[in-house]
């Protein structure tokens, strides 16, 4: 991915630590997604028969630590073609008014 990357002219940075922060204080524990490309968007990279919701909750987490709002869960185990996910994390939209539910 790093060769197409760079052939494409897609900023990008691999393996790096994502530091995580709580109430205002860094954590020691981080996260190392696969890459980051344009400083907006994870990509997560597997090679399993079948994508499973775990494979999916570490995406949200990466995004939800980094403040990111968009990743992909690439998948090259999947035959016969690649599978792609895009996984989306906006905290600032709000899909349930809780104010009409009683």
């Amino acid at each position: 991915m790093e060769k197409e990357f760079k052939k494409q002219g897609i900023s990008f940075f691999a393996q790096q630590d994502l530091y995580i922060h709580y109430k205002g204080e860094t954590l020691i524990q981080t996260f190392k997604p696969d890459f980051v490309c344009w400083n907006l968007i994870i990509i997560e990279i597997k090679a399993v028969s079948s994508l499973l919701n775990e494979h999916r909750a570490q995406i949200h987490n990466y995004l939800k630590a980094s403040g990111l709002e968009l990743g992909f869960l690439v998948n090259f185990g999947h035959l016969p073609k690649a599978e792609i996910e895009r996984i989306a994390h906006i905290p600032h939209l709000n899909l349930v008014d809780w104010g009409n539910i009683r």
